[in-house]
């Protein structure tokens, strides 16, 4: 079975900066397009970034072009999201996500696997 965990969430100024982690199952992490969407109260779950690694092909939306970067640590099984110069409208829910083979999406229904989620707040 398919098991997202995510971790690394928590408060953090404006400007500041902050990583998530997802770590999955093993067996077939790389065959996974991943990806990262974040949810806002009162707001649709939301692309954020994605991945697939055996496409060599990354997507990120156009609000955190530049300051977020999207990435995977292969041996551990663990797909990662570095923010930087993180923003007030950055505050969210950040779930993992993962679609079994496929290529990059941003659409939410395209991804079968989600984790749990971690809350990050930014402040001023």
């Amino acid at each position: 079975q398919v098991q997202l965990v995510e971790s690394g969430g928590g408060p953090v100024q404006a400007g500041g900066s902050l990583r998530l982690s997802c770590a999955t199952s093993k067996g077939t992490f790389s065959t996974f397009t991943m990806g990262w969407f974040r949810q806002a109260p009162g707001k649709e779950r939301e692309f954020v970034a994605a991945n697939s690694w055996l496409a060599s092909s990354t997507r990120y939306a156009d609000s955190v072009k530049g300051r977020f970067t999207i990435s995977r640590d292969n041996a551990k099984n663990t797909l990662l999201l570095q923010m930087d110069s993180l923003k007030l409208e950055d505050t969210a829910v950040y779930y993992c996500a993962a679609r079994r083979q496929g290529d990059v999406s941003l659409r939410v229904e395209d991804y079968k696997y989600w984790g749990q989620g971690t809350q990050v707040t930014v402040s001023s």
